[in-house]
């Protein structure tokens, strides 16, 4: 079994946004220890350097294993910014590729 594993999630980005004139979508990408679903690394395709920085730092080290409120209240109270609501949302999706991987795994 891998040490690690990627994830990543997708979502639309708003009109506006320095990142939508590279992307069409924000991408959030995350990895995670399987054991554990602890988020080792994270990181984003928003435009800025600082960026990808500050959302590490929001995700490392929560656990996929307990849900997705915290991650989302983390983004909430900390990003204010344009993509809040895709970063948001490709953390769900994100999220769901994870859980879609445990529920294989769980039935193999």
């Amino acid at each position: 079994m891998a040490q690690t594993m990627m994830i990543a999630g997708h979502a639309k980005l708003p009109k506006g946004m320095a990142a939508r004139d590279v992307y069409e979508t924000l991408t959030v990408t995350a990895e995670i220890d399987p054991h554990y679903g602890v988020i080792v690394e994270a990181s984003c395709t928003l435009a800025t350097e600082h960026a990808h920085h500050f959302i590490n730092q929001l995700l490392k080290g929560h656990s996929l294993r307990e849900g997705l409120d915290v991650i989302l209240d983390v983004i909430d109270n900390g990003y204010h910014g344009k993509a809040k609501d895709a970063l948001m949302a490709a953390c769900k999706d994100m999220y769901y590729y994870y859980t879609e991987l445990i529920e294989e795994k769980t039935k193999a």
